[in-house]
């Protein structure tokens, strides 16, 4: 045939004939269907096919006249000269020839699935797909199609959505001529994902373009609403080199509300073929994949990097979409293309944002680029009045999809109701450079028309949108991989949504992870109130089974929840160590987590009571502490991540340490096996004044200079009445001396994680002329630090 191409004779070279989807769709069913990924069958339409449906009808010449003078940023004029070309296309005839032909390969599907198979038409632009414009969602996408007189309709449709108001934007946008595009209408069976779920995989973390990450997000039924952002989806994150090495290293599950879903109409239901309804209850608590499934598809998503890498002879994360079969339970790819905004990054240099005060929150969603706007916040609820944002606003709606796009580039920031971090208003926020929040619920009705506002994707996961136009800075980092101290430089992290961020730093590992961040904000309930659940009130329960809802009972929500966090850390920096900390709340502040002051003690200075290591053996506390430790075995040994070494804190005696040690091994955490390391955290005088004692047992210290200048000193942190007592103390340095000196001596490991070298060059001097193997550092250290360190190095020589 002249003007068809099934799949079966496509491949990515084709891009010219078919369009880059159309291409991409050919080359995994030819190269990647004998690796089990599955791709539904299908055919395309070619470029010769859509010029010659044109020249048919005398549209040539006539559309080249009426966009020759078009102004793009004058959105009347582009709606005007956009609806007089649709308006043409779509009362065009299909060539009699090119009709014969589209018929005879949909029925040559139809004698593979059956008799007027329901399909997807799918448009392909010849510029598609290219590595520096995706040309994703511009054109349109029709489902649930059946039979050769609505296939042959939508096809026309198809053609004049080329000529949609915001596909002739962003070919003017990106500098394409509209005499060099072409069309290539994609016909593929259609998975009944509409009784399933579906979604898009990236394989590398959208925000902050970590390599080693396969992100995935799902929700019911077909997988526009995804796509459009008409939903807020369950997010996933699978760590690639432990899932090759036959482990199951989910990192992350994060809850989506999913409150729709798009299904098939009822053919007696006229004007569409497809419809949403509402989600019920039972089914938005709930995951919509099961873990396995989240694992196949991160198999499916390497397999698919790695051909694409191959072919491109250097490495090209992608964007797939798939879609989950609700008759027969399978999984399959329907699209995939080259991600074309963090693939493209350099991290030589990046800008870092830091908001330098907070004011009122007024919403929150998922936040897209670590970036900081300001300005006036307004709200539009409908496409047809975008026409009154002006440059600079932050535009506040329900949700965008690609007819907004045409003013989304005059937007200091975009903030949205409805969707998740691969929804198109994400998307269009990355290719733009501007920072998103999406997926805040109400932003529309929280946010004032006309009210100055801050919008902070500086935070991590979580974008706030602050009241007030606040002060915030930017910070260029260059990055300097090469020129690296022979003093290990590792980082102090808590706070798992900015670990992939902080990894590009130039560094070692993480000298301490802080297992209360994850607690407090990921978790945010006392363990014992989840353990000893019957005790509370029914409110309190009720509160707890909203939180817990979808990790199947609440051991196993603290127990994932916790993994999770320390997971997300340990991958960002694998294979670099991540020394983690045993929880060290103390009992007020346990008391502050949800149900907490039931269980904890009052104590009149709960800084030198029941915290740290007294606790994990303590009558009161042992079963919580099994609930940690089999959290950091998932970590080691269900995701692989072998890199994670442990460190206990606060242990007042060498006998403690040894009852610590003892609970560890009967919860599975043994020093030394499968490489275990476990630290003691050197923050009492008697750790440094009986070193040897303590590192007799353990693998080493970790300065906790904090504790140290309190104990050493009688002063309390906690107490703002006492000032100008610090590390820089010649007894606390004579201590830390001490430690360094004896644990170099036995040949153990010695660094420091606590405040004093990210506060004090002086002090970070000092520790390099002793010898200390590490220094730890908040990681708006790192850089002046290490320079700091390169320098007492040379001055050593």
């Amino acid at each position: 045939m002249r003007y068809i191409r099934t799949f079966s004779e496509l491949g990515i070279g084709d891009i010219p004939v078919v369009g880059g989807k159309n291409a991409s769709l050919g080359e995994m069913y030819r190269h990647l269907s004998a690796e089990g990924v599955r791709i539904p069958n299908g055919f395309a339409t070619t470029a010769e096919a859509y010029w010659h449906f044109l020249e048919h009808n005398n549209l040539v010449e006539r559309i080249r006249e009426r966009l020759k003078l078009l102004d793009t940023n004058d959105l009347t004029q582009l709606e005007q000269a956009g609806a007089d070309i649709r308006r043409w296309v779509h009362e065009a005839e299909i060539p009699p020839d090119l009709t014969q032909e589209i018929t005879t390969a949909y029925q040559t599907l139809a004698k593979e699935y059956g008799p007027d198979p329901d399909i997807a038409v799918r448009s392909s632009a010849t510029a598609e797909d290219l590595p520096g414009a995706s040309f994703a969602g511009q054109q349109d996408t029709y489902l649930n199609i059946r039979g050769v007189k609505d296939l042959l309709t939508t096809c026309r449709r198809v053609y004049a959505s080329l000529f949609n108001d915001r596909a002739i934007s962003y070919r003017v946008h990106q500098g394409f001529s509209h005499d060099d595009v072409a069309l290539s209408i994609g016909a593929q069976k259609m998975v009944r994902s509409d009784i399933g779920s579906s979604g898009v995989v990236f394989t590398l973390d959208t925000e902050t373009g970590f390599r080693d990450v396969v992100f995935i997000t799902s929700a019911y039924g077909l997988g526009e609403n995804v796509v459009q952002g008409a939903v807020n989806p369950d997010e996933f994150y699978v760590f690639k080199p432990a899932l090759a090495a036959g482990k199951q290293p989910i990192l992350k599950r994060q809850l989506g509300t999913k409150a729709i879903k798009m299904i098939y109409a009822q053919e007696a239901e006229r004007g569409s073929s497809i419809r949403n309804v509402d989600v019920p209850e039972a089914d938005r608590l709930h995951f919509s994949l099961t873990d396995e499934d989240v694992l196949e598809l991160a198999r499916y998503a390497v397999k698919i990097e790695r051909h694409y890498s191959k072919g491109a002879g250097r490495d090209m994360p992608m964007d797939i979409e798939w879609a989950k079969d609700g008759v027969d339970g399978k999984l399959y790819v329907v699209q995939a293309r080259p991600e074309t905004v963090r693939s493209q990054e350099t991290r030589n240099e990046y800008d870092v944002y830091y908001l330098e005060s907070r004011g009122k929150i007024l919403a929150s969603g998922k936040s897209v680029g670590r970036r900081i706007a300001a300005g006036q916040a307004r709200v539009i609820r409908n496409v047809a009045d975008m026409s009154q944002l002006r440059a600079g606003e932050v535009l506040v709606t329900d949700m965008t999809d690609p007819d907004w796009e045409p003013v989304m580039k005059t937007a200091a920031a975009i903030v949205t109701n409805r969707g998740g971090r691969t929804c198109h208003a994400a998307i269009i926020a990355r290719e733009l450079g501007i920072p998103a929040i999406v997926g805040c619920g109400n932003a529309t009705e929280s946010l004032g028309q006309g009210k100055p506002v801050t919008i902070s994707c500086a935070e991590g996961d979580t974008g706030h949108v602050y009241d007030g136009a606040l002060k915030f800075r930017v910070e260029k980092i260059f990055v300097d991989a090469a020129n690296r101290p022979r003093t290990k430089i590792m980082m102090n992290l808590g706070n798992p949504d900015q670990a992939f961020e902080h990894s590009f730093l130039p560094n070692d590992g993480v000298g301490l992870a802080r297992l209360e961040f994850i607690i407090n904000h990921s978790i945010q309930v006392h363990p014992r109130a989840l353990l000893e659940y019957e005790k509370l009130s029914k409110d309190e329960q009720k509160h707890i089974d909203r939180l817990t809802v979808g990790y199947g009972d609440r051991r196993s929500y603290f127990i994932k929840r916790l993994a999770e966090g320390v997971g997300m850390i340990a991958a960002a920096f694998h294979p670099r160590p991540v020394i983690v900390r045993l929880s060290d709340f103390k009992s007020n502040e346990y008391a502050s987590l949800f149900g907490g002051e039931r269980f904890e003690p009052k104590e009149e200075n709960p800084m030198l009571g029941l915290r740290g290591a007294s606790r994990y053996y303590s009558e009161t506390f042992r079963e919580s502490f099994a609930l940690e430790c089999a959290a950091l075995k998932q970590v080691r040994e269900d995701m692989g991540l072998t890199n994670v070494a442990l460190m206990i804190p606060f242990v007042r005696s060498v006998e403690e340490a040894l009852q610590v040690l003892a609970a560890m091994r009967t919860h599975g955490l043994e020093r030394g096996k499968a490489e275990l390391k476990i630290y003691l955290m050197c923050e009492i005088p008697a750790n440094a004044l009986l070193a040897e004692e303590f590192l007799q047992h353990l693998d080493g210290f970790s300065i906790g200079s904090n504790d140290l200048t309190q104990l050493t000193l009688g002063v309390d942190r906690d107490s703002g009445l006492l000032t100008g007592f610090d590390e820089r103390n010649p007894a606390v340095l004579k201590l830390m001396e001490m430690a360094i000196r004896t644990a170099r001596k036995m040949g153990k490991y010695v660094g420091i994680c606590g405040q004093a070298p990210s506060d004090y060059p002086e002090i970070t001097t000092w520790l390099v002329s002793q010898g200390i193997a590490s220094i730890s550092l908040n990681p708006d250290s790192v850089i002046p630090m290490t320079r700091i360190v390169l320098e007492a190095e040379r001055n050593l020589k």
